[in-house]
């Protein structure tokens, strides 16, 4: 079991992969990404299954290396991305991301908001949170269905009003294929967003991960409609769509 009421040391936070060096993970800074391992949830378009798991594999990369990159790259890089997998359910987070700000460096954390009260631990030392809307917030069937897990739309909208509510900059993402989302949750997505006051949302269109098995079809250029993509335009004062 999860234990986020004891701080555990960064040690040993289970990292599955590191990039060192990324400009479009992080708006507007330079950073790196740090890949936790473990993801409650089975999403069909995941490109990053094998992270699935929580258990460590021989060659990962440990800490100690990431504290010799954050010595290394001091002033070369702004902040550190925290990703996954799902990076709140590593209890060794909180550790982590005090250990990257006591380096001085901005911190920024993706996520499915899957661990709402491991969020609330983290989310006042974040300076950026990138958040996947995986369905439409109104139809919490459907929004289940897509994630692949009973409970994955109660568990997302506690975090949405937690990072609401702590301020903090993040960005509304959600990854689409026409084959468990329609043109209308689209814009029921961005309405849903807009009225609790989010003003940037990415529309990530799925495209299939190198060695994927099961992936799901291609998504034809003309999908979403560009009456869509407009509409989109009109209700996000920025929006982004995505394609690669």
């Amino acid at each position: 079991m999860l234990n986020f009421d004891v701080l555990t040391p960064a040690a040993a936070l289970r990292i599955a992969a590191v990039t060192p060096f990324t400009s479009i993970d992080f708006p507007g800074k330079l950073s790196a990404v740090v890949f936790l391992r473990g993801c409650p949830w089975r999403c069909s378009y995941c490109h990053n299954r094998w992270m699935r798991s929580r258990r460590s594999e021989e060659g990962d990369p440990t800490w100690a290396s990431v504290e010799t990159l954050l010595k290394k790259r001091k002033g070369l890089l702004d902040g550190i991305v925290f990703s996954g997998g799902e990076p709140c359910m590593d209890p060794a987070l909180p550790a982590a991301v005090r250990l990257v700000k006591d380096e001085g460096y901005a911190v920024g954390l993706h996520t499915s908001g899957a661990y709402p009260r491991h969020l609330k631990d983290c989310i006042s030392l974040v300076d950026w949170v990138g958040l996947d809307v995986k369905g439409n917030p109104e139809d919490p069937q459907a929004f289940d269905a897509v994630a692949g897990i009973n409970g994955a739309h109660k568990a997302f909208l506690e975090s949405f009003e937690i990072i609401r509510r702590a301020g903090v900059k993040y960005e509304a993402r959600t990854t689409a294929h026409p084959g468990f989302l329609g043109e209308d949750d689209l814009i029921t997505i961005a309405r849903w967003l807009k009225e609790r006051g989010a003003d940037t949302y990415a529309l990530q269109i799925y495209r299939k991960a190198p060695g994927m098995e099961n992936a799901l079809d291609p998504v034809p250029e003309t999908w979403p409609s560009a009456a869509t993509i407009e509409k989109l335009r009109t209700i996000i004062p920025n929006f982004v769509l995505r394609r690669e």
